[in-house]
């Protein structure tokens, strides 16, 4: 047996070998990303695969642990077992388009293996986010390994066979999952800050065109990724961050996040128009430690480096660490200089893998119940933070959230154009500001500099 660049090449004894070198079993199709004979991921037959050509995420949720306020509504969610005999259809809007896709989803939280019954995708009728009825005609049903059932173990994944689907860039698509079984666990995975509605519906409605009757709840689950096989043109940018990023204040079925507002912009360009914007956020998640879903450290691996066609990294996080610290000079400082050291961490982890780091300054949040303290000790804090950001020298390129979004005749405030009331989230009117402030250029494909990813 030979082993090459971390490929085990095929022997008489192992047969025919799939992705990452693992043997093809007998009557499954060949791995997804392994060309057919007309180039097509997955397709019969052994042809050399068409140049150039990829899979990319197109779109992500950051998988986290269902808190029992966001657990599917009564009667979906019982003693220990969800969404028994039910149906889940939703809705995501993809970044970048393909005539190819394959769907990931994600049991990283739950307690017990969850058996995915039936999976289907379509066209949303009208093209639009959080609607329980498909255009008609457009629904196809998904596989993995062939079948139309798989069971994710607990904390494992699922990614599905590759699917003839032409998918528009910036488009709405439509995923449909039925559970005859549901899960046996109180604890699920899934990405409660959707901000675009889901539909739940008893018994096996994956082909049907509409659900009428159906629940609606404002939460994804399962689903954490949509992939395309895509030209050589495209790379993905994650975006790594908390509420902010994840969109608290933006208009829930609109898609007008700051994350998706700078996508349109980047697809208005002819050089930024294959770009994949995968947002890795969660409300109240936090750099150094666990808060809702784990913390940012942790999850680097996972969210960003394990992701698909990943180019660039832009991290807008710290917020949550500086106001849940004690309202010391001695716990601000010291949660100031951790935020520092992770920073570092983190371009050390990120540029090893060839990944181009940005970095956001803290925006701010004086005023706000919460994290505003009377001595000022956390806005010194963030203050410490951005000042190292801006000046360090250690990020690719800096994108000053702070300046476009702080009041100039209070800038410890958010511009009250900007603030949703409650002086630390932002409207869609900030969310536009913060994506103007992204320069277009740092997503230009250009080759690494000699000496790229040694710290």
């Amino acid at each position: 047996m030979v082993y090459r660049l971390g490929v085990v090449l095929a022997s008489p004894a192992l047969g025919a070998v799939g992705q990452g070198g693992v043997p093809a079993a007998p009557g499954v199709p060949a791995a997804p990303g392994v060309p057919g004979a007309d180039g097509v991921p997955g397709a019969a037959g052994g042809a050399a695969p068409e140049t150039g050509r990829r899979w990319l995420g197109t779109w992500v949720s950051m998988p986290q642990l269902t808190e029992p306020g966001n657990m599917p509504p009564p009667p979906y969610t019982q003693e220990n077992l969800v969404l028994p005999d039910s149906t889940l259809r939703q809705t995501v809007r993809v970044s970048v388009g393909g005539r190819q896709l394959r769907l990931r989803f994600s049991n990283a939280f739950g307690g017990t293996a969850l058996p995915l019954t039936k999976v289907s995708v379509a066209l949303p009728a009208g093209g639009r986010a959080g609607v329980s009825a498909v255009r008609p005609g457009t629904s196809k049903p998904v596989t993995f390994g062939g079948r139309s059932s798989v069971v994710i173990p607990a904390g494992a994944q699922a990614v599905s066979d590759p699917l003839s689907f032409d998918l528009a860039p910036r488009s709405n698509l439509t995923v449909t999952v039925y559970l005859a079984d549901g899960q046996a666990s109180a604890n699920i995975t899934s990405h409660p800050g959707s901000r675009t509605t889901s539909h739940l519906l008893t018994g096996d409605h994956v082909a049907a065109t509409d659900l009428p009757g159906a629940t609606p709840t404002d939460h994804w689950y399962f689903l954490s990724g949509v992939e395309v096989w895509t030209g050589s043109g495209g790379g993905a940018a994650v975006m790594l961050g908390d509420s902010l990023t994840d969109g608290r204040g933006s208009t829930t079925n609109m898609n007008d996040r700051w994350p998706d507002q700078l996508l349109d912009r980047l697809h208005a360009g002819p050089g930024t128009a294959g770009v994949a914007i995968l947002n890795q956020a969660a409300g109240g998640n936090r750099v150094l430690n666990d808060g809702l879903g784990p913390n940012a450290l942790a999850r680097l691996d996972r969210d960003v480096l394990a992701q698909t066609g990943v180019e660039w990294l832009l991290v807008f996080e710290g917020v949550n660490d500086i106001g849940t610290a004690e309202a010391t000079q001695a716990a601000q400082d010291r949660v100031a200089d951790d935020l520092i050291a992770a920073y570092d961490q983190i371009l050390v982890r990120t540029r090893a893998q060839g990944i181009r780091v940005y970095g956001a300054t803290l925006t701010p949040f004086g005023g706000n119940a919460m994290y505003d303290d009377p001595q000022g000790y956390r806005e010194a804090a963030r203050q410490k933070v951005n000042d190292w950001i801006r000046t360090s020298r250690r990020f690719d390129e800096v994108i000053d959230f702070d300046r476009a979004a702080r009041d100039p005749a209070n800038p410890r405030r958010l511009l009250p154009a900007y603030d949703t009331g409650d002086r630390l989230h932002l409207n869609p009117a900030g969310y536009e500001a913060l994506a103007g402030a992204v320069p277009a250029r740092l997503f230009h494909r250009k080759p690494l500099p000699p000496g790229f990813g040694y710290n």
